[in-house]
């Protein structure tokens, strides 16, 4: 089945399954589940990091100037 036939096919259900569809359909497409599961990850490891004085930090505003000279700015 082509994808205008599937349309049109899904187009002549009742509203609420065309409603419960729409919400599968969305979530389907829904990576923000993966994205935060990334940064979570990323956040995780970072910390870990610092735990073990692996990782140098800064304070922000001495970060915000590095990037700031970095952009010429």
């Amino acid at each position: 089945m082509d994808t205008l036939k599937l349309e049109a096919e899904v187009l002549k259900l009742p509203r609420e399954l065309r409603a419960r569809l729409a919400e599968r359909l969305l979530n389907s497409l829904d990576e923000e589940d993966e994205v935060e599961q990334a940064w979570d990850a990323e956040a995780r490891e970072r910390y870990e990091l610092y735990l073990r004085g692996s990782m140098h930090i800064s304070p922000a505003e001495e970060a915000v100037k590095r990037v700031r000279r970095g952009l010429g700015s």
